[in-house]
């Protein structure tokens, strides 16, 4: 869509805190009211303006819609994101790992961590939490002003073998 479009949508976003969850979906909805019928940001918008609002359960299909039409590039993987949080909080995490273990291996960007976060609750929503805990101490190693090295050591650690003792 063009500039335009995108700026209010924008807008949209940024004053979602002064509408009430019902009217803010309008919003959104009337914004993807002028988009092709084919375009995936349709639902994109509309599966994101479901689940900010609490609907996890709407957002799922919308998400799926969404890529299912093409959505591509950053949005794509906001999708993913987004959609396997969404499968874990409907009790669907396993689903939500699938999609998502194949982002660690995409060209790195800025939602790096936020694949690793979203994925680390996944594997605990499974009883995985040394995986989920490898994954958030990995990603958290980088940002910190020192001990990087031994924080990522002990991310591999933790997938490594259980001793007993």
């Amino acid at each position: 869509m063009n500039q335009d479009w995108e700026d209010r949508v924008s807008a949209a976003w940024a004053a979602m805190d002064g509408y009430d969850a019902a009217d803010f979906r309008a919003v959104i909805d009337a914004l993807v009211a002028e988009l092709p019928a084919d375009s995936p940001l349709g639902p994109f918008e509309q599966a994101c303006a479901w689940d900010s609002t609490g609907h996890s359960d709407q957002a799922v299909p919308l998400y799926r819609e969404a890529l299912a039409k093409g959505l591509s590039g950053y949005k794509a993987r906001r999708a993913k994101i987004q959609l396997s949080s969404s499968l874990r909080n409907i009790g669907q995490p396993e689903e939500g790992v699938k999609l998502l273990t194949p982002e660690l291996d995409a060209p790195s960007d800025e939602l790096d961590d936020a694949v690793r976060a979203t994925l680390a609750l996944c594997l605990s929503s499974l009883g995985r939490d040394r995986e989920g805990l490898a994954l958030v101490l990995g990603a958290l190693a980088p940002h910190l002003p020192r001990y990087q090295r031994s924080m990522a050591n002990y991310a591999r650690a933790l997938l490594g073998p259980v001793s007993e003792g």
